[in-house]
């Protein structure tokens, strides 16, 4: 089995900063892009930052300059810098992740979630 664990998520003022984390585990063969999405309230999800195994990166315009997403290989992580945090920030986000376990196919993974608040 396959899991992806999110930390580092919570409230913030406006102009504030937070790291997220997010933990892969398993059986893992090969882990190739790492992601983050998030979802507000009456909103559809969207992606925030992606980030391939040789590190190139892309993100949503709305987070350019703000948010920095980052990998451990070795440690099977992907990390989200969110700086200058804006309310318009606030949502679930998710990590997802394009994995190839070892025993079974090739496959996208989510993580359960963490709620971002950005209020004062």
């Amino acid at each position: 089995q396959v899991q992806l664990v999110e930390s580092g998520g919570g409230l913030v003022q406006p102009g504030g900063s937070l790291r997220l984390s997010c933990a892969a585990s398993g059986n893992i063969f090969t882990i190739y892009d790492m992601g983050w999405y998030r979802q507000a309230p009456g909103k559809q999800r969207e992606l925030v930052a992606v980030i391939t195994s040789g590190g190139s990166t892309n993100y949503a315009d709305s987070v350019k300059g703000r948010f920095t997403i980052s990998r451990d290989n070795a440690k099977n992580t992907v990390y989200l810098q969110m700086n200058s945090l804006k309310p318009e920030d606030t949502a679930v986000y998710y990590c997802n992740a394009d994995i190839r376990p070892i025993t079974t196919r090739r496959s996208y993974y989510w993580g359960q979630g963490t709620q971002v608040t950005v209020s004062s």
